[in-house]
């Protein structure tokens, strides 16, 4: 896992764990408290509406009483029934609604109030206008004791007014008949209380029991409808969920109920409000978090990034003077250290390198400084000069071509070669070859003019033609030497040899003793390897193709522009 991700994760994990625990326990406490809460007021409500419903009957039962017991009104009332005298009758009705309106008006809850007459169905003495469908038959008995029934919620039969009442029929003690009723309704107190669930601030809706659990009155008729059985109400809860809903139920003490009845939506509306609003600040801690993460692996990605370029350097010379400050003491002090150690490992490569060319030059040197030069060059010169006096001129050519040779490959260590020296060189080695084995080979030697005078290291060509002549090359054979310049020097050599093997060829390339017992001078292509590379470095190359039967070709690269420094 990259350090990137590392640190999202930790920061996630360290600012969620905290959070979300507390989220949950707050979680838990604040539903209780809300559910606590919203049944603490509905049932504040159930409360006020019981009571509400409980005064009302109890004035509708004393209001009652004063048109139906006997009394004033119930004796006048008798002698106008009684009377058939138009004028006389037309005077004690008069009279008659004159007390009625006195009292109605002396209760100002009072709507509606009649005299029924049950036989006739037909009523009388109403205070306000009569709707033509008025039937007490037809309204929910809401209940009935002490020979008075009580209806309603229902609509009233004010033809003036479409609002839900409460009403009571109670039989009046009248003479001679067992059918008059005094028909009263009460609707103002009770809307009040009791509004419309769809204008209800609280979204109760409330539906009301008679003393059997059946249902009289409903503000949510699709799940519970007037006429059939509250289906809870046996079991004696006061409270229930059913079919979306919750209910809460409050018992009268005369036996009824009023039930009140809230969506689940709507009891959860304040706790879904909560958890929309802790989403949205879990949301914002989220954002925060990562921000925070990213300004943190921003903080430690410049570091690392500034660690990176200096890594990528280290294969180069290149130092950074002017490093880049990071704004994080610990993170610059590091890379300060690691320029340093930096440093320290390129003089150390430096040091390693210029012994190596030490070591290598002071092989070469042992190896030229094997034998006195002075004495073997006045050694030769004596017997050139012998040879010239006994008049033996094939013995005076070998000795003079030794000699140059032996001039050359011994001159002074560490002194460049120019193309036109090798050359010369390699023409003064075969001419020895030439007469020691007594034997022909055509030599070929092609340089453009141009690159004779570029210097090269000493003693570079002769081991590669060596490598041609000591490797199968017959008296009909040829050696070809191609030099030429192009974005470097190329040197090819081509001969008509029997040719090696693939693992001949690598020992003679790495194998510093493979060979040396064959060849003239004791050195190697090996030593020409181990030359240009510590000359050259990877700029330089040597390539040795062969196919045994067909000859073998040699190809040397070198770079010009590294030559021409070291020249200068």
């Amino acid at each position: 896992m990259t350090l990137k991700a590392r640190i999202f994760i930790i920061f996630l994990f360290s600012s969620l764990v905290s959070f979300i625990s507390i989220s949950i326990i707050s979680y838990f406490t604040i539903n209780s408290i809300l559910s606590n809460k919203i049944e603490t007021g509905i049932r504040s409500n159930l409360r006020q509406v019981t009571l509400s419903l409980e005064k009302s009957i109890n004035s509708l039962n004393h209001i009652s009483q004063q048109f139906a017991y006997e009394g004033t009104i119930v004796r006048e009332l008798d002698e106008l029934m009684r009377t058939e005298e138009p004028f006389l009758r037309m005077k004690l009705q008069h009279q008659f609604k004159k007390k009625l309106n006195l009292i109605t008006f002396t209760n100002p809850d009072i709507g509606l109030t009649l005299y029924y007459f049950g036989n006739d169905q037909k009523y009388q003495f109403e205070n306000l206008p009569v709707k033509y469908s008025f039937s007490p038959k037809k309204l929910p008995l809401f209940a009935g004791y002490y020979g008075i029934s009580y209806y309603g919620p229902h609509e009233s039969f004010n033809r003036l007014d479409n609002r839900y009442v409460l009403s009571a029929l109670r039989k009046v003690d009248f003479p001679g008949r067992d059918d008059v009723y005094v028909y009263i309704e009460m609707g103002l107190q009770l809307v009040q209380n009791m509004p419309d669930s769809d204008q209800s601030k609280n979204n109760f809706s409330h539906v009301i029991l008679d003393n059997n659990g059946k249902i009289i009155y409903s503000e949510v008729p699709r799940l519970f409808r007037s006429g059939t059985t509250f289906s809870d109400f046996s079991k004696g809860d006061t409270s229930g969920y059913s079919k979306g809903y919750y209910w809460y139920k409050q018992a009268s003490s005369q036996g009824w109920s009023v039930v009140s009845v809230i969506a689940e939506k709507d009891f959860n509306e304040e706790k879904n409000r909560w958890i929309v609003q802790i989403s949205l600040f879990t949301l914002f801690l989220i954002t925060v978090t990562l921000l925070l993460a990213w300004l943190l692996w921003k903080m430690v990605y410049k570091p690392l990034n500034q660690f990176q370029t200096e890594i990528k350097m280290i294969t180069q010379t290149q130092t950074n003077a002017n490093l880049e400050q990071t704004k994080i003491p610990e993170f610059h002090t590091l890379l300060r250290q690691f320029q340093k150690m930096k440093k320290q490992i390129w003089d150390l490569f430096h040091e390693v390198r210029e012994k190596e060319k030490q070591r290598v030059d002071l092989e070469v040197e042992k190896l030229l400084y094997q034998i006195n030069p002075h004495f073997l060059m006045n050694t030769l010169d004596t017997a050139h000069w012998l040879a010239v006096m006994n008049g033996q001129q094939e013995l005076d050519r070998l000795i003079q071509s030794l000699n140059k040779l032996l001039y050359y490959n011994l001159g002074k260590l560490g002194r460049p070669s120019t193309i036109e020296e090798e050359v010369d060189a390699i023409k003064q080695y075969l001419t020895l070859q030439q007469i020691r084995y007594n034997f022909q080979f055509d030599v070929r030697i092609h340089v453009d003019e141009n690159v004779l005078k570029i210097p090269v290291p000493r003693f570079i060509l002769q081991p590669l033609v060596e490598n041609s002549l000591y490797h199968g090359l017959q008296d009909d054979g040829y050696i070809r030497i191609d030099v030429r310049l192009n974005q470097g020097i190329e040197i090819a050599i081509h001969d008509n040899g029997s040719g090696m093997s693939e693992e001949t060829v690598q020992k003679l390339l790495h194998s510093r003793t493979a060979g040396q017992q064959k060849v003239g001078l004791g050195i190697g292509l090996n030593y020409v390897k181990r030359t240009i590379e510590s000359r050259y470095g990877d700029k330089a190359g040597l390539e040795i193709k062969s196919e045994i039967g067909k000859g073998t070709s040699i190809y040397l690269t070198l770079p010009i522009e590294e030559v021409r420094t070291q020249h200068d």
